[in-house]
């Protein structure tokens, strides 16, 4: 149940992160330039948790291969949803937004790791 729970939860937060880049625009407030780059890097850090849980309960490979596929797999969402918003009015990709991504998939594996039971 748990495994479900896990991957409905991953599809569901690709979901919301896809239905907000096909916002024309999203009203968030801009306090400081490049601030973007923060909720980019906070979403996928989220996005990159559930991927770490997901991929852990659905396979359980060995810690570097649990790492390496989350950071692989996040960042290839985020270099997808930058093309994605290439369609959108009033939305361009950026190849930094991409780098925030996957800076903040790496940030949450590297906290996974650290935080897991050592055996």
């Amino acid at each position: 149940m748990l495994k479900i729970l896990y991957i409905a939860g991953l599809l569901l937060y690709s979901l919301f992160i896809y239905s907000l880049s096909a916002q024309p625009s999203l009203p968030a407030p801009m306090w400081f330039e490049s601030q973007d780059k923060l909720y980019h890097a906070g979403a996928y850090c989220i996005l990159g948790a559930l991927l770490w849980q997901s991929i852990k309960q659905w396979f359980n490979p060995s810690i570097v291969m649990l790492a390496l596929l989350s950071i692989i797999l996040g960042s290839l969402y985020g270099a997808t949803d930058e093309w994605h918003q290439s369609f959108v009015p009033g939305r361009s990709p950026s190849v930094a937004d991409w780098l925030a991504d996957t800076i903040g998939v790496s940030l949450a594996v590297f906290c996974l790791h650290k935080l897991r039971k050592q055996p």
